[in-house]
């Protein structure tokens, strides 16, 4: 891509100093831009081609409305970066998805331009029509203005909300994105005009005109009127939906030429009618041909060469835990023909595209619909089917309604496989994996298990594959495996029951999911402090493996469960268990360790974690403090020195005595 000269964008520091270009001008703005964000992702990674898909829709609005008074709000978020680079945000954007820096989505408690904060997508119709509301009630004269993409229309939220929007008939402008062509077919010269002809006052005038006569006529009259007036709107455009729900349809119209977008944008801001729709086909990738030519590819980049569109390879040569899955999954399905794959719109990051190429038939794409997912993987099972409803933890919490009433208590056997199970990094709580265990662990009927590993994760595939008493989930978490040497054969796992790592017999390390080398490597520093360790992998948050609990209860001091989930999962179901038991009675101590009650902002995932306090130096204070065991600095830097021998223990001793209290050398 060629280097281009930056004339207008230096000068843009608010939406407010838009008002100084004229039209011709902002097509060059435009251009730079593009340029900008293109320049600016290749250095952070991030949601690319949705953003370059909408860089002349966001010129067109913040320089048409009144932001921030005039209200814009981006479903999902994917396609906000422009919209930040118009609103201030320029000079941080070198700091987007970092630790401390600009979220990869809008956030409220970011900028005042944030109306909304977004992250899941078929959202934003449902918060505007609240807006919109809101302002009628306390009678101001703003606009609201809600920018969905067509794949956001599969969920059943945003008919919802249409539906809504269309019978209270505020005043709300609906942008529809259509940057997959699913909807219409692009568009040209004549649907331009027609679409500038059907938003302007004197079509609106006649149309609402007509109405009113065909309501006088005959009722004999009336039904072949009504009729020509839909066949009008046929010819005018492809709103019959949008119109049967209430809206004014506008469009299609090109979403990248400025010429058809201010005129109509304009015309509808102007025009005092209810809910209007107005419909601009996009691109993803606009103006950038690798991201043209790989929508998918291009959607969630990490750094890349402008150059070439190349991306930037990971460190690591290990493959990622969704890979693992992925080939257990076909595996399992080479010799059971019951097992089919259902996922929400995410083929590529499920790891499920490579199962669509060998079983195309038993692939289900059921689009962004959560719900639908869960009720039709029901569905599924009821028939013999085994399906496997992959979904990330964070999406897979649209759907607990349908969990509930749909699978668990009709006690189905549907598989759920929770990807991005934990902290994610770069895209921040609205992500994050964190409350699966315990929203899943309290439902009568169902199996909760964890992998601690990738061998863990291909045999809980087995097992859930074999299972067909009720409902079994599994989660792993977003990245690389640790490397270990995969088994030739797979065994399953016996349902309820946990396994010994390494013995002890003082502190009892109880761990469930992928912190197990922070286990391990607090166990080593423990040891080296003269506190011998047992490390257990749980497998299981339910049901619980109760004669492991009471062993490792009777043989130590002292319990810490370890869990990358919520407060209410696993380490609380652990200690009910014990307080039940009577077990607390006798003096036994229990610690839990589980993510804080706070939403960890997003940056490094290792960063998050320390953040979160799922460290090995959380863990041996954490032990230190419920023993009641305190050493000199002398004696701390002997124990560190001593465990950095094998590359284990803390880096930051200094950081670590300053964060935990020491007995004063005299």
């Amino acid at each position: 891509m060629n280097k281009i000269e930056i004339k207008y964008l230096d000068k843009i520091k608010s939406p407010k100093d838009l008002d100084d270009l004229n039209d011709e001008q902002l097509k060059e703005l435009a251009k730079e831009l593009r340029y900008d964000v293109i320049e600016t992702v290749s250095k952070t990674g991030g949601h690319l081609g949705a953003s370059l898909g909408v860089i002349e829709l966001t010129v067109a609005l913040h320089k048409i409305f009144d932001s921030p008074k005039d209200k814009i709000i981006w479903d999902v978020g994917h396609q906000s970066y422009p919209h930040k680079i118009l609103t201030g945000r320029r000079d941080q954007m070198s700091t987007l998805r970092k630790k401390d820096g600009l979220s990869g989505f809008t956030k409220r408690d970011e900028s005042k331009y944030d109306h909304f904060g977004a992250g899941h997508s078929s959202t934003a119709v449902s918060a505007g029509l609240g807006m919109s509301i809101g302002r009628d009630l306390k009678n101001k004269d703003n606009h609201v203005v809600c920018v969905v993409g067509d794949g956001a229309m599969s969920a059943g939220q945003a008919y919802e909300a249409l539906n809504n929007a269309g019978a209270e008939k505020s005043k709300l402008i609906v942008i529809l994105n259509d940057n997959d062509m699913s909807i219409a077919p692009p568009a040209g010269a004549m649907s331009a005009y027609l679409a500038k002809l059907i938003s302007g006052g004197t079509y609106l005038g006649l149309r609402n005109f007509a109405k009113q006569v065909i309501e006088k006529l005959p009722k004999s009259l009336e039904k072949g009127a009504k009729k020509a007036e839909e066949i009008t709107r046929l010819i005018a455009g492809n709103g019959t939906l949008f119109e049967a729900l209430g809206f004014y349809y506008v469009g299609p119209i090109d979403g990248h030429n400025l010429d058809h977008l201010l005129p109509v944008i304009r015309n509808v801001k102007n025009a005092d009618n209810g809910p209007v729709i107005i419909h601009a086909v996009t691109q993803k990738g606009k103006g950038y041909k690798p991201a043209e030519d790989s929508d998918e590819k291009f959607h969630g980049v990490t750094k890349f060469n402008i150059a070439t569109g190349e991306q930037e390879k990971p460190k690591k040569t290990n493959v990622s835990y969704t890979k693992v899955y992925s080939n257990s999954l076909i595996k399992c399905a080479e010799n059971d023909k019951d097992i089919v794959a259902v996922t929400a719109a995410m083929p590529s990051g499920t790891g499920l595209d490579k199962f669509k190429e060998i079983y195309p038939k038993r692939f289900f794409d059921v689009g962004i619909a959560e719900q639908h997912a869960v009720t039709f993987s029901a569905g599924l099972a009821i028939e013999g089917l085994k399906p496997f409803a992959t979904i990330y933890s964070t999406f897979l919490q649209r759907a607990y309604d349908q969990i509930i009433h749909d699978i668990a208590i009709q006690n189905l056997p549907v598989r759920f496989a929770i990807d991005r199970a934990g902290l994610v990094g770069a895209d921040g709580p609205t992500h994050a994996g964190s409350f699966d265990l315990a929203y899943l662990s309290i439902l009568p009927n169902f199996v909760v298990m964890a992998a601690s590993n990738e061998i863990e994760l291909a045999r809980m595939v087995k097992t859930a594959a074999e299972y067909n008493l009720g409902p079994i989930s599994f989660r792993y978490p977003r990245g690389n495996v640790f490397g270990l040497d995969m088994p030739t054969k797979i065994e399953s796992l016996k349902i309820g029951k946990g396994k010994i790592i390494k013995q002890g017999e003082k502190v009892a390390l109880f761990n469930l999911g992928t912190r197990i080398e922070e286990v391990k490597s607090a166990s080593d520093t423990l040891e080296s402090m003269g506190l011998s360790c047992t490390i257990a992998d749980a497998r299981f948050a339910k049901p619980l493996d109760k004669d492991l609990i009471r062993d490792l209860s009777k043989n130590h001091e002292l319990m810490i469960t370890i869990e990358e989930g919520s407060s209410g999962g696993f380490g609380a179901h652990v200690l009910m268990f014990l307080a039940q038991e009577g077990i607390l009675d006798n003096g036994f101590k229990i610690r839990n360790l589980y993510l804080p009650d706070t939403f960890i902002q997003h940056g490094d995932v290792n960063d998050m974690y320390a953040q979160a306090g799922l460290t090995s130096e959380n863990i041996v204070k954490l032990a230190m403090k419920a023993l009641d065991i305190s050493f000199s600095s002398d004696e701390y830097r002997f124990i560190f020195h001593k465990a950095d021998s094998n590359g284990n223990g803390f880096i930051d001793i200094e950081q670590f005595l300053s964060s935990f209290p020491c007995e004063e050398e005299e």
